[in-house]
């Protein structure tokens, strides 16, 4: 069974920086787009990025466009989130969610969902 596994996740204060990372133990990784969602007790899931199967061509949620990054590694199945100039409101479970198809913009389909990992920062 392919598994989706964060790491990275952790307590950071107001400005700095966490680098998520998700492994896939897939073999279609490198054929498939990557996104990453964050999601709150009793809030709806959102999107925060995505990034297509080669990795040319990315997306990303407005609340985070020019703070945060995603990458590709399709050597190692990875795909990774970085997160500059973090804020407290960033403060959330991110997943990581496998498309189902090579794009992985906002309206993408995604069927694949890792476990999560919180990211707190506090106020």
């Amino acid at each position: 069974q392919v598994q989706l596994v964060e790491s990275g996740g952790g307590l950071v204060q107001a400005g700095g920086s966490l680098k998520l990372s998700c492994t896939s133990s897939g073999l279609a990784f490198s054929s498939v787009g990557m996104g990453w969602f964050r999601q709150g007790p009793g809030k709806e899931r959102e999107y925060v990025a995505g990034i297509n199967w080669a990795g040319g061509i990315t997306h990303y949620g407005d609340s985070v466009r020019g703070r945060f990054a995603i990458s590709r590694d399709n050597v190692k199945n990875t795909v990774y989130l970085q997160m500059n100039r973090l804020k407290t409101e960033n403060t959330d479970v991110y997943y990581c969610a496998e498309g189902k198809t090579i794009t992985a913009s906002p309206k993408s389909e995604f069927g694949l969902w890792g476990q999560g990992t919180q990211v707190t920062v506090p106020s």
